[in-house]
């Protein structure tokens, strides 16, 4: 299986370093509009990201950069690296003072065909903060493929195909050892669960419409 220089430890931490210095250094935090709404600050920090994430990365790792995709792209920002392997990157905040977020990741559709290709990486970056009312603090920022995620924190939302989300955004489980393969058998494992339900959900609403057929087609015009 592939691997990138990127999830280097040494790099990672590099990395990940970098870019919360860069996020508590970033003054448009001091808005008080923006520190009142969580999207507001998802949005800010997408827009600083797709702008300077790559300066924090080590020099020589990153050999093209794109910081603008469309709101409903798989990316919010991507790159290659130096071996070639094309980085999707999927931009996530949450507040710590909230008490409860499921953060979408991903369709299983599209990653699934995305993942054919070894070299591509779908890869978060989940930057947490808290809010004391005048400012944001970055307490972490961490950047993971996906295939790192333990499957004790990530549930299958009803959504398409099926939407990969965290399923409680205070509880983000990472395993630096979980091989791709293993990640992907147990997404399979996942859905052969999921599906099921999902075409029992199904029948239970066919039922319910036949019923209310019924008690139209039974009275007069």
């Amino acid at each position: 299986m592939n691997s990138s220089i990127i999830f280097n430890q040494q790099n990672l931490q590099t990395v990940e370093s970098n870019l919360k210095d860069l996020l508590n250094g970033c003054k448009d935090f001091d808005n008080a509009r923006i520190i009142a709404s969580p999207r507001a600050v998802g949005d800010t920090v997408q827009e600083i990201l797709g702008e300077k994430m790559d300066s924090c990365f080590p020099n020589g790792t990153i050999k093209e950069f794109n910081g603008s995709f469309a709101r409903r792209a798989m990316a919010d920002v991507a790159f290659t690296d130096s071996a070639d392997n094309y980085f999707v990157i999927d931009i996530k905040t949450h507040n710590k003072n909230t008490d409860f977020n499921m953060p979408n990741l991903t369709s299983v559709e599209r990653l699934s065909r995305f993942y054919e290709d070894d070299k591509n990486f779908f890869v978060i970056v989940l930057a947490e903060y808290q809010s004391n009312g005048s400012g944001i603090v970055f307490d972490s920022v961490r950047l993971f493929p996906i295939e790192h995620l333990k499957w004790d924190c990530l549930t299958i939302g009803a959504l398409g195909w099926g939407q990969i989300q965290i399923a409680n955004a205070r509880i983000v489980n990472i395993d630096r050892n979980q091989t791709r393969r293993t990640w992907m058998i147990h997404l399979c494992d996942a859905l052969d669960i999921f599906y099921p339900k999902e075409i029992n959900k199904i029948r239970n609403r066919i039922d319910h419409f036949a019923k209310i057929r019924a008690f139209w087609e039974s009275r007069s015009e």
